[in-house]
């Protein structure tokens, strides 16, 4: 492989026609079902699916054999396949997906959610680095090794439409397509992060999730708080009381015996290293408020937080006026979503029982209070690489990134991996993305660093040519 003609092939595709259409996919609001429950009738989601297929079918032409579909059974989102016979030995799956998260705000003036805007080398707009650079990245990295004629494996490709919804409709498609999919030796998932854009980043784990609603009611209806207060608990300081039972709110350390997971030691090897590398930029990436700091010192520690350790969120609230509208008034009810994310090998069903149980057991005052559990999603925890994947990847990163090849867990989940990894135990993950320092993927100001993505295509490039080689 000439790496210099690999560079130039993949900047000129990302800079020609990756970034251009994906800048149109920005301006599209075709947000996740969970998000959209109209989307169907909206159609933002069909419009968008059909840029990428369109843009794919012009692609693969020069792939002998290739082939692009849209599956769209009736009820199921959307689903893009890219069938690529190979020139060479092995098989690989590639995962991205294509659905968003809403826009929100806190946009910076220039640009929005829906508003493409390129910036210091990145492209800012909802969706661009989650997730919709993965087909761009995946088939840029099969067309990179045809432009030199060098063997590839056989590749399929899938794009889902409602990875931020849980991936309900993924499983479907992949019981749909398992004879096209065979075994893959290799599967490679672009929708994942980064500790920074100076080298290649494998995720090696993912925490799980448990997450309900929490109830606490103690009036049929609201009361003056002069007349109410001291005689009616207010819901609020029971909603407290209850979340200290699986929280410690001084540490943020979880209480639950099901989340007491012991790191294991490669991953604790993993973690020191990426410690000594990113050093204080494990925090400053983070957009802190005023003189707001960590929930610790060392580095160490807060990437272990983040990616072995269970932590809670309360990520809304219902039950309360805004301010401007709020009267003297005890309210009758305090409602909070909870999301708790769990050690990547945690029995995430096993927690959300303990979490129901532990939360609505012998209620303070005997209040009504209620625990509506929502997902239980595993997390994962990746197989060792084989020594030729991984000395691939570290020399394809020291070439592209400049940087020798990093492994850190990451904090967020993907639900399909653990399901993957038990349909195929033999093959090997290469799981990657560009979501980085303050890409801010479903917050406001979220951006795809071109450079890393043109950079991921050319290791995957890379990566591929290395298995179509082996056999």
């Amino acid at each position: 492989m000439d790496r210099t003609v690999l560079k130039t092939f993949v900047d000129t595709l990302w800079d020609k026609e990756a970034v251009p259409t994906l800048s149109r996919y920005i301006r599209i609001p075709n947000l996740s079902p969970m998000f959209d429950p109209k989307w169907e009738a909206n159609g933002h989601m069909d419009k968008a699916m059909a840029l990428f297929a369109a843009w794919a079918t012009k692609k693969v032409k020069k792939l002998k054999g290739a082939k692009v579909e849209v599956l769209r059974p009736k009820g199921r989102t959307p689903l893009l396949t890219v069938d690529i016979p190979g020139t060479g030995a092995g098989r690989v799956l590639m995962y991205g997906h294509m659905d968003k998260q809403p826009g929100v705000t806190g946009w910076y003036d220039w640009t929005g959610p829906w508003n493409p805007a390129i910036k210091g080398g990145k492209l800012y707009g909802r969706g661009g680095a989650d997730d919709g650079y993965s087909l761009f990245a995946g088939l840029a990295a099969v067309l990179a090794l045809a432009d030199q004629h060098l063997p590839y494996p056989r590749t399929f490709i899938i794009i889902e439409a409602c990875e931020e919804s849980g991936s309900t409709d993924l499983i479907f498609y992949i019981d749909k397509l398992a004879r096209r999919i065979g075994t893959p030796d290799l599967v490679v998932v672009l929708d994942s992060g980064c500790g920074n854009y100076d080298q290649l980043w494998l995720t090696t784990s993912l925490r799980g999730i448990a997450a309900g609603t929490l109830s606490v009611k103690v009036l049929k209806e609201g009361v003056h708080s002069g007349d109410a207060g001291g005689v009616v608990p207010s819901s609020f300081r029971i909603l407290r009381e209850l979340l200290s039972r699986i929280e410690n709110e001084k540490t943020g350390a979880v209480k639950l015996e099901s989340c007491a997971v012991a790191v294991p030691p490669d991953r604790m090897a993993q973690a020191e290293a990426c410690a000594a590398v990113l050093g204080n930029a494990v925090s400053s990436r983070m957009p802190f408020a005023g003189k707001t700091g960590p929930m610790g010192k060392k580095p160490l520690e807060l990437i272990l937080n983040r990616t072995w350790r269970a932590q809670l969120a309360v990520i809304a609230m219902d039950g309360y006026p805004k301010p401007a509208e709020a009267g003297n008034v005890l309210l009758p009810e305090t409602v909070a979503k909870l999301s708790l994310r769990l050690p990547p090998t945690a029995d995430a069903a096993k927690v959300l029982k303990e979490m129901k149980r532990t939360l609505t057991a012998d209620p303070p005052y005997d209040a009504k209070v209620s625990f509506a559990a929502e997902a239980a999603e595993a997390g994962w925890n990746a197989p060792a690489l084989p020594a030729w994947l991984e000395e691939t990847l570290d020399e394809a990163s020291k070439a592209h990134f400049g940087g020798p090849l990093a492994s850190m867990g990451d904090g967020g989940a993907i639900p399909l991996l653990a399901e993957l990894s038990a349909r195929f135990p033999a093959a090997q993950f290469l799981v990657t993305g560009v979501l980085g320092p303050k890409s801010n993927a479903h917050g406001p100001n979220e951006f795809l660093h071109i450079g890393a993505a043109k950079n991921v295509s050319a290791v995957t490039a890379e990566a591929l040519a290395a298995l179509a080689a082996r056999k």
